[in-house]
């Protein structure tokens, strides 16, 4: 079941978080060192045992980022890998050959369409977006998704932001009409559904800047698709100087009152993304296989994702 230069036993993960980190994950994820290992073991288990998950990495890194989405509860750990699995083989121009090294994705890199700040906000990594960065009319809203799953993925095996979380940083200045053209409300639903429900990851704040009267509809109607937890962490700002009340402008780019250029932050990026270009990729070799009527969990999924399947499928909590 496992990937080759990646399975490992409970025994091979050593715990080296920092003290804060570690204090943290037993206070808001219930995790100390037994809890863990433990839990490791049964996800490795359950996994052998699947019977249509045919390949998957089974390393700690990869199985913590959904053990402590989760809060170390196992089996909602495990429906959301098996989740995690299935949506990256239904929506492959969203999740599959995310490679930084593909024309169109470095070049929406490059221009600095989104990038992690070097610096953390309590502890949270913060993915900064720029919309007026992303060229609508040369490229299409798969492109924009691709971009946040290669740049997330590159991120998610990291323990320090399994266990903070994320925030985000959107300034929506230069969005135009062309943005608006390129998603369906469909497709809006679909990748707002599979971001609460799939994405093992923390989602702590999300703050707009600059939002303009064409943007704000589209961002209203995804707002109303959130559960309430992440509808409650959306904050959006009148100017700059509001969002100083809420997040140290010191970690901000220079462009927007920090101290470290845009670009500067967006070349450690890329050495960053260099190096973990393989370990993104080799996600690919991962295989649920998907057969409605041995896996149930795909026809509920449908449903949820309109996709057309008759079926249906609780709510999950997001935190």
């Amino acid at each position: 079941m496992g990937l080759g230069g990646q399975d490992s036993s409970v025994a091979d993960y050593v715990c080296q978080l920092p003290p804060a980190e570690r204090t943290k994950a037993l206070q808001e994820l219930r995790e100390d060192d037994n809890i863990r290992d433990q839990s490791l073991e049964q996800m490795r288990e359950w996994i052998n045992k699947h019977p249509n998950i045919k390949k998957c990495r089974t390393d700690a890194p990869f199985l913590l980022r959904f053990l402590r989405t989760r809060k170390f509860s196992v089996p909602l750990a495990c429906e959301m890998l098996e989740r995690y699995l299935t949506i990256r083989q239904l929506y492959p121009q969203w999740f599959r050959n995310l490679d930084c090294e593909d024309p169109d994705l470095a070049e929406i890199i490059n221009a600095g369409y989104l990038v992690p700040l070097l610096e953390r906000d309590q502890g949270r990594l913060v993915l900064f977006s720029c919309a007026g960065k992303f060229d609508p009319h040369k490229f299409t809203s798969a492109h924009m998704v691709k971009v946040h799953s290669l740049i997330t993925e590159a991120l998610m095996d990291d323990e320090i932001n399994q266990i903070n979380g994320y925030t985000y940083i959107n300034d929506e200045s230069g969005f135009q009409m062309a943005h608006i053209s390129l998603w369906s409300l469909t497709d809006v639903r679909n990748i707002l559904r599979c971001i609460q429900n799939t994405t093992p990851m923390r989602h702590k704040a999300n703050h707009f800047l600059n939002i303009s009267s064409s943007a704000i509809k589209l961002i209203e109607f995804a707002i109303s698709l959130l559960n309430e937890k992440l509808r409650n962490r959306i904050f959006i700002y009148k100017s700059i100087d509001e969002m100083y009340d809420k997040i140290d402008k010191k970690i901000l780019p220079k462009e927007y009152g920090g101290e470290v250029p845009l670009e500067e932050m967006l070349a450690k990026f890329k050495t960053t993304l260099k190096e973990k270009r393989d370990s993104v990729l080799s996600l690919d070799d991962m295989y649920i296989e998907i057969d409605e009527k041995t896996c149930p969990l795909v026809s509920e999924m449908n449903e949820e994702l309109g996709v057309g399947i008759d079926g249906s499928f609780k709510k999950l909590a997001v935190d």
